[in-house]
């Protein structure tokens, strides 16, 4: 099967599930189309334990393997997912909110790293699951960044306050950056890296902080340069076709050099992404090639978040389950859950100190901490190894149990603390 076939059956499989959704259960595009693809699922696999001979999973299983999850989505459609949400962020509100954002996308995620890996480490060791401290800590640190595509998708369907969403949504933006240079980091000292990521960071500060800091700040550094050149050739046209196919070209271009490089890719696009959606709308665009390109990029939101939400629910069927593994994946939720507690309430209490928050800040940002894609791609690129199978199974259930359960339920926590109003709640 080639990659058009590949590419036709799952555009069809989305565009059915999609339809599905909004004319009978009407939930927001991604969270439907998950809860679709997931009991589609079950219903296979129950299916294939009744009439085993049929071999439906097996076949299923077959056309899955065929598509590699890590590679469609961290080297090709996370791009221009983030180049998508930066690109209608308020640099105003973004700026109003950065010491929100910075400590939490940095501090907060290392916090939350550490966390879950030492509770993590104590869980699998009363669970029986021999699993080292540094393998704890890679799981950690896939699991801990809030995840920008599902987040995102969240907050069309929420009416906070402008700075509640912008403190979310613009976390989401960037600590996914840091969450990936943070997991190649313990996946190289874990000895797991092997061509997945660097091979040359030590246990030692000034390795770590030499790679962490070439990673992010190598990342502004591509993202604001090509930012800006696009927005030097945004400037001298008005043609709304070719100031597209610019933005295309910034986006693929810029992700492809950051990975030569070694610098954080995503990192470097929303950098981007914000300073064309900012400055460039502003002033290197006319209202009507902004409104072209707005549209254009949308509908290219919608499409592969979709694509992406359908792949996530039929993973489920290429994963190896066993008792102890996923009684361990069930457990691992609450101390996710606990982790993110701790990572937001220590900035959040420092920052208090000089601004005022909405009431339930803390309960609101630990709540609204979806994880998605980004966290199954990451723990789907690790290398066989004893442990593999167990990482994966906790990294599913707490992405299905964020966005299933976090997200439909939303709404409901920003109304109890008053922060927001939904207009299917009221």
């Amino acid at each position: 099967m080639n990659f058009f076939d590949i590419a036709a059956i799952l555009v069809t499989l989305t565009a059915l599930f999609g339809y599905v959704n909004h004319r009978l259960l009407r939930l927001p595009s991604s969270i439907g189309i998950l809860a679709l693809a997931l009991g589609s699922s079950l219903l296979l696999e129950g299916v294939n334990a009744v009439s085993p001979g049929w071999h439906l999973r097996e076949h299923v299983a077959a056309f899955l393997a065929q598509i590699d999850f890590t590679t469609a989505l961290l080297h090709g459609m996370l791009c221009f997912l983030l180049f998508a949400g930066a690109l209608h962020v308020d640099l105003e509100s973004l700026r109003d909110n950065r010491w929100t954002i910075v400590l939490l996308a940095t501090v907060g995620t290392l916090i939350s790293t550490l966390v879950v890996g030492l509770l993590g480490y104590a869980l699998f060791a009363w669970l029986g699951l021999e699993v080292p401290l540094l393998v704890c800590l890679v799981l950690g640190a896939l699991i801990s960044p809030t995840d920008p595509i599902a987040v995102i998708g969240m907050l069309k369907y929420l009416h906070a306050p402008r700075d509640v969403e912008v403190q979310i949504a613009g976390e989401s933006l960037f600590n996914d950056g840091v969450g990936v240079v943070v997991f190649f980091a313990f996946l190289s000292l874990a000895g797991l890296s092997g061509e997945t990521g660097p091979a040359h960071v030590t246990l030692q500060l000034g390795s770590l902080a030499f790679f962490f800091l070439w990673q992010v700040g190598g990342g502004v550094l591509l993202g604001l340069l090509f930012g800006w050149l696009a927005y030097v050739g945004l400037k001298g046209i008005d043609y709304h076709p070719l100031e597209l196919l610019i933005t295309l070209a910034m986006v693929m271009a810029m992700y492809s050099l950051s990975f030569a490089i070694e610098v954080s890719g995503p990192i470097a696009v929303v950098v981007a992404g914000i300073f064309i959606g900012s400055y460039g709308r502003r002033f290197a665009m006319s209202e009507n090639s902004a409104e072209h390109i707005d549209a254009v990029w949308s509908m290219l939101d919608e499409i592969l978040n979709s694509t992406l939400f359908l792949l996530l629910g039929l993973e489920v069927l290429t994963m190896r389950w066993t008792a102890p593994i996923f009684w361990a994946g069930v457990l691992a939720i609450p101390v996710v859950l606990l982790a993110r507690g701790i990572s937001v309430g220590l900035p959040i209490a420092l920052l208090q100190l000089g601004r005022k928050f909405h009431r339930g800040i803390v309960p609101i940002l630990t709540w609204g901490g979806l994880r998605g894609g980004l966290s199954v791609a990451m723990v789907l690129s690790l290398p066989n190894f004893s442990s593999r199978d167990l990482l994966v199974s906790c990294t599913y259930l707490v992405m299905l149990f964020s966005i299933l359960v976090q997200g439909m339920t939303m709404k409901r926590l920003l109304i109890f603390y008053g922060v927001g109003q939904s207009p299917i709640l009221k």
